[in-house]
């Protein structure tokens, strides 16, 4: 059986009080454990990765940067190698995805208030952006974290249709039609959480009719309904969260939804934990389960691998990975007993190869 890799990418400028090497490949062994496999360094904080679907070309934005990066992944040891640099339209590029049919990549410019896209050549390559996006409103009342547009992240609905970018900047979450690689304006071209919020990532149902943004700036996470047919995002719960025990500072980073789409899953820095919360199966409303200790320091990202057995977390500042289990009864978390020391982790993604 080929074995599961897992693939790293972290901070590594002094700008960022970083510690990272590039890109880490993993081996994750059947009990959880990771075994690094390869260091590709001469990167420039290569923090959040996409892997396409035959998991032969991973692709990698360059954080407090103005590029992106494709990366070749050898069919039989998975190491990498890279194979191109391309400009992305912007600054600071923070999040990346592939459209379904993987003739595009999208790419969200978090300090140039855009959303590029880019099209995919012969071999994965890729061309000189094609399309920008810019997403206007009023800034939030944020002194020092919403002076502009600052969109963090871009997805995918489940149907492919629709693309949705929340922007820490405005309280918004906006809505684009994806059509021939143009980014087209919803009917409803926005959806507004409360001032101040600072909406950063999101995460979907499966069955897509439900969506569920993470609130960096008040620590909150927001449900709301989609309709697939308008792009039409319609806010409908808000809850915390950390706990109401907790009264020192706290930043909302990452935000999943598990495969069976009972449990989403919220990451806290400050508080330095996974929060878990059930959805009602009729509703889509959230009910907490409580919050783990992310077993160490500034958890930015978060992830499931593919069983859904384990969690990963990646403690930023405290250069770490740490495992956590989870109830395959109820969804919720409990320690795993194990961790990797990795610099500045921002992001992982899997693949198993063959």
């Amino acid at each position: 059986m080929t074995p599961l890799r897992a693939y790293v990418g972290s901070r590594t400028t002094r700008e960022r009080q970083a510690r990272g090497e590039g890109i880490t490949v993993w081996e994750v062994d059947a009990t959880g454990d990771l075994s690094r496999h390869q260091v590709l360094g001469d990167l420039v904080n290569p923090s959040y990765l996409t892997l396409n679907r035959q998991g032969d070309r991973l692709y990698t934005v360059h954080g407090d940067g103005e590029a992106v990066s494709v990366l070749a992944v050898d069919p039989l040891d998975g190491r990498l190698r890279l194979m191109q640099t391309q400009g992305c339209g912007g600054r600071n590029p923070v999040h990346l995805a592939l459209d379904p049919q993987e003739r595009f990549l999208i790419v969200s410019n978090h300090l140039s208030g855009n959303v590029a896209v880019l099209p995919l050549e012969a071999g994965g390559c890729l061309g000189p952006v094609s399309s920008l996006a810019h997403l206007p409103g009023t800034p939030g009342p944020h002194r020092i974290e919403q002076p502009f547009s600052k969109p963090h992240f871009n997805v995918f609905d489940p149907s492919g249709q629709w693309v949705l970018v929340p922007d820490k900047g405005l309280d918004r979450i906006f809505g684009f039609r994806f059509a021939e690689g143009q980014l087209l304006p919803a009917d409803v071209p926005h959806a507004q959480v409360r001032e101040g919020a600072g909406p950063r990532h999101l995460a979907f149902h499966p069955a897509g009719q439900w969506a569920y943004v993470i609130n960096e700036l008040d620590s909150t996470v927001t449900a709301c309904a989609f309709d697939p047919a308008s792009g039409a995002l319609s806010p409908f719960q808000r809850v915390p969260s950390v706990p109401d025990d907790h009264t020192g500072d706290n930043r909302a980073a990452g935000i999943l939804v598990d495969a069976p789409g009972r449990t989403v899953y919220a990451s806290n820095r400050g508080h330095d934990s996974i929060a878990a919360f059930a959805i009602d199966a009729a509703s889509g409303r959230l009910r907490p389960l409580g919050c783990v200790a992310s077993g160490g320091r500034t958890p930015r990202f978060f992830a499931l691998e593919p069983s859904g057995e384990r969690m990963y977390v990646l403690n930023e500042d405290s250069d770490s990975i740490t495992l956590l289990l989870v109830d395959p009864a109820t969804g919720a978390l409990r320690a795993g007993g194990r961790t990797a020391a990795c610099g500045s982790p921002v992001c992982m993604v899997f693949s198993r190869p063959g």
